[in-house]
């Protein structure tokens, strides 16, 4: 890679801990292997999984980057032997598995997408992370159909925003859940039909009254354990229960499991990043041709509640850890 610089820009976290752990250093530009695009990154996004593998908990999978990063878009600058679809200057947007926090970002060409149409950088990179996460769940295992009913919960998280509105545009009746009036707010405005503050109401009772007992098909949770028992109750015959964290617990202690045959209910659950390039791949095709239309159409998109320079990526993680924002949080590179 003659054109390239040798170093680059990137953000450390060390040996881990609480945001303050992030600061900028220089490293090495990686260079792409066989079935890699490399990118000079123009924006990157934030998500929860940052903050895990920040604070320890979420290592990188084998032959990963060490560096933070999930998300970006930009500009291609130089492509490995085996990559066909993409040539330098493609401006694409991409699910990295590592590395993002930086100047340059190498993504296995299958999970490289281009910018819809009428896009730019900054709501280019907030779409990968979040839409292969809701499509592979909220309607691969979740099997979600029109004419159905899906209770989201955290809806003003990027997931939370994402899964509402392809939910909704999908023809389903939205149920979700937020903290406070304004978030609720900000839920029914982005699409969902039933919003529900879960510091003053129990969102079990609400889906009953609301379902006429019946109860939702679907339901995406990322708090976890102590949602568990509702989210069970919330379901109806044939139900499905898709769990995509455990923000709150992993461990559901006293968990009565009768309704789960009762019901005929489907718990299940993933997540992304061990998944190999070539099921992320199947993701990206079927965003491609299903989500990306929308978004070109204005139908869904990224909501960006704050951006920050790469250099400040600590501030991003304290908002983010906050839960004060709606949408995305956002870096910003160059």
């Amino acid at each position: 890679m003659p054109d390239l610089p040798a170093e680059m820009l990137l953000i450390d976290h060390g040996a881990g801990g609480g945001p303050e752990v992030l600061v900028p250093a220089r490293g090495p530009v990686p260079a792409p292997r066989a079935d890699e695009v490399l990118i000079r990154t123009q924006a990157v996004g934030v998500n929860r999984p940052d903050v895990a593998q920040r604070s320890g908990s979420y290592p990188p999978p084998p032959g990963a980057s060490p560096v933070i990063g999930l998300e970006c878009a930009g500009e291609v600058v130089a492509v490995g032997a085996g990559v066909t679809r993409w040539k330098v200057g493609d401006r694409v947007c991409a699910l990295t598995n590592g590395g993002a926090y930086a100047e340059y970002a190498a993504a296995p060409e299958a999970q490289t997408l281009p910018w819809p149409r009428g896009y730019d950088a900054l709501r280019a990179a907030a779409l990968p992370e979040t839409y292969f996460t809701v499509w592979a769940n909220l309607f691969g295992h979740g099997r979600l159909q029109a004419g159905e009913s899906v209770l989201i919960h955290g809806g003003t998280s990027g997931i939370g925003v994402t899964a509402i509105q392809l939910a909704k545009t999908f023809g389903a009746t939205v149920f979700t859940t937020a903290g406070s009036a304004a978030k609720v707010a900000a839920c029914r405005e982005i699409g969902a039909d039933h919003a529900i503050d879960y510091r003053s109401e129990d969102f079990a009772e609400v889906v009953k009254q609301a379902t006429g007992g019946k109860g939702v098909d679907v339901v995406l949770d990322m708090v976890g354990a102590p949602y568990f028992a509702k989210n069970i109750r919330c379901l109806k015959l044939d139900g499905r229960l898709v769990m995509i964290a455990f923000l709150n617990g992993h461990v559901a202690e006293n968990a009565d499991l009768r309704p789960i045959m009762v019901k005929r209910l489907t718990v299940t659950g993933s997540t992304m990043r061990p998944r190999t390039t070539a099921e992320k791949g199947v993701i990206a095709q079927a965003l491609e041709a299903k989500v990306w239309p929308l978004l070109e159409a204005g139908q869904a998109g990224p909501r960006i509640h704050a951006t920050f320079p790469l250099a400040r990526a600590a501030e991003a993680h304290a908002l983010m850890e906050s839960s004060t924002h709606v949408g995305k949080i956002m870096l910003t590179v160059g």
